[in-house]
């Protein structure tokens, strides 16, 4: 068996399935509120989950991103909502977050949706989930669609530790700052990104990376025309300058390389620099052994024969 799998010791979840979850959400008890947060599909409609629909149809309120691609979802799926709709943005979050929380006191199940995937995560949601936390009210989910999972998983990169890191700023110094503070982390990245940032991102990444570090492009996730590039941050760049880039974008890349330990004497330098500012001898040396990835014993003996 792969290390990276769980053996069936480790495994995080019970194999087991209850199929009698009420419709308003797991743990629902009558009377009793909560807020429900639902994955959405990212694109195509089918790969709505039985109880997001259930949910739909059934719930007091439904709190969601954008009214109209609700309709639409709503539309595509027939279903008929029979709760009140609640328009639920990132510009009244703030405003609305206390009155949904209220209804939640008054027992009712709030549906949360954003435009597509999980909402909270770069998606409205956040604030609500944080009151309700406070307030020692009931939060659950409805899982269902990721654009982060999917494009991880398409990615051919290595999955088994990543980060996710949403869209980069505009602005070039402040995204310039943002990669400076990733150039070294280890972990397979997950950006979002819009088309007609692309190349600008792109460039942003080979010049901050390096033009061999490893990445895939995946646009229109689930959707009809779906599409994954892979290669270098090189051959991307080029890929992009030259096509004209259209839908929903994550942009996956790789972890910085492990760097090379190099030599004992490489790090003489910087144990002597420790020792200048009254760090002794022993203590300098396992600092930087540890920092260098070199031996303690090499590096000591390598301080003394540069005396």
């Amino acid at each position: 068996m792969d290390e990276q799998h769980s053996t069936p010791d480790e495994a995080p979840f019970s194999d087991d399935l209850d199929t009698g979850v009420p419709a308003a959400g797991a743990g629902a008890m009558p009377g009793v509120g909560r807020i429900v947060l639902a994955a959405t599909p990212i694109g195509n409609v089918g790969d709505a989950t039985t109880r997001l629909i259930e949910l739909l149809g059934t719930a007091d309120i439904v709190a969601a991103e954008d009214t109209r691609r609700l309709h639409r979802l709503v539309t595509a799926l027939g279903v008929e909502v029979s709760g009140r709709v609640i328009s639920y943005h990132e510009h009244n979050e703030a405003a609305k977050t206390g009155e949904l929380l209220d209804h939640v006191r008054a027992g009712k199940t709030i549906l949360m949706v954003s435009d597509a995937g999980m909402p909270a995560v770069s998606d409205p949601g956040f604030r609500l989930v944080e009151g309700a936390v406070s307030a020692g009210l009931t939060v659950t989910a409805v899982p269902g669609p990721s654009a982060v999972l999917t494009a991880l998983a398409l990615s051919g990169l290595p999955t088994d530790r990543f980060c996710f890191e949403g869209f980069l700023p505009r602005k070039s110094g402040e995204r310039n700052s943002r990669l400076a503070d990733l150039a070294d982390e280890r972990r397979t990245m997950v950006f979002f990104e819009a088309p007609h940032r692309l190349e600008v991102m792109l460039r942003a990444l080979h010049e901050r990376f390096g033009a061999e570090r490893r990445v895939a492009v995946c646009r229109e996730l689930t959707k009809t025309y779906e599409e994954v590039i892979r290669g270098t941050l090189r051959e991307l760049l080029e890929w992009a300058e030259n096509n004209e880039v259209r839908g929903e974008i994550a942009v996956v890349v790789g972890g910085a390389p492990e760097q090379e330990p190099g030599k004992p004497e490489d790090h003489v330098a910087a144990v002597n620099e420790l020792i200048s500012q009254g760090i002794r001898l022993k203590e300098a040396v396992a600092a930087v052994a540890e920092d260098a990835r070199v031996s303690k014993r090499e590096l000591y003996s390598a301080v003394l024969a540069a005396r």
